[in-house]
């Protein structure tokens, strides 16, 4: 008996522990747990609302808030920073409602949220300059923010839009630039010159179009390409820094 009995007690008690794992959320009527992921959302307690609005969307994925919960739960992951997780719910809801009323603010966060992969924290923290990390996620806002004014111009979120994306711009130029100095300080003068040409033809508005003249002289000068030299000087002096 002794042999079958702990056996027995064991696999009760990873029985009781699972059930109280689960009891995350208590058991409530959907009206009410929507209620209450509310007031954690409009108090900031995004942890809180997620848990709670994960229970309402897993309990009742075919529910009257289901639409709803699913907008919040992109918000509440956006604000937590589980941007992978928001991405995710971004394209489910994106591929099970495309024509829903709020499309343009699921496009709007989904630009919001490839921005917030960009964010490095201790760029933010220490205001260090980090213009060589990888630009894909700059990449997608941008691609995000241009459908949102090309399918919905008179959009609430279109004329913000408009305005990261001319930050996104910069950014993207800045990474060029940075790319162009690599090449430079390695010496590769030929590849220098080809990323700062790239640079100024893509985006020829920015700053960071006007330092690659710079970068570009000095290339130019090591290659001893004279009329090349003159050229550039020429432009550096229409284009001041």
């Amino acid at each position: 008996m002794k042999q079958h009995t702990l056996p027995a007690l064991l696999a009760l008690s990873l029985l009781v522990g699972c059930s109280s794992s689960e009891e995350i959320v208590p058991d409530v009527p959907p009206s009410e747990l929507y209620s209450e992921a509310q007031v954690s959302l409009q108090s900031g307690n995004w942890l809180t609302a997620i848990e709670q609005l994960e229970a309402l969307d897993s309990r009742y994925p075919f529910g009257a808030y289901s639409e709803q919960v699913q907008l919040d739960l992109i918000y509440a992951y956006y604000k937590n920073d589980d941007l992978a997780l928001g991405l995710a719910t971004i394209e489910r809801f994106t591929r099970l409602n495309p024509t829903h009323e709020k499309i343009d603010w699921v496009l709007y966060m989904r630009g919001l949220t490839h921005m917030a992969q960009d964010r490095n924290f201790m760029h933010d923290l220490l205001n260090m300059d980090r213009n060589d990390r990888d630009p894909e996620p700059v990449k997608a806002a941008f691609k995000d923010f241009k459908r949102l004014l090309e399918r919905y111009p008179n959009s609430p979120y279109a004329e913000d839009a408009e305005m990261r994306m001319f930050a996104l711009k910069n950014r993207l130029a800045e990474y060029d630039l940075a790319t162009a100095d690599f090449y430079l300080r390695r010496e590769a003068w030929i590849a220098a010159i080809n990323r700062c040409q790239e640079l100024q033809k893509t985006y020829p508005d920015t700053e960071a179009a006007r330092k690659s003249l710079a970068i570009q002289l000095e290339a130019y000068q090591q290659l001893g390409l004279q009329e090349a030299i003159e050229r550039t000087t020429e432009l550096m002096v229409l284009n001041p820094i």
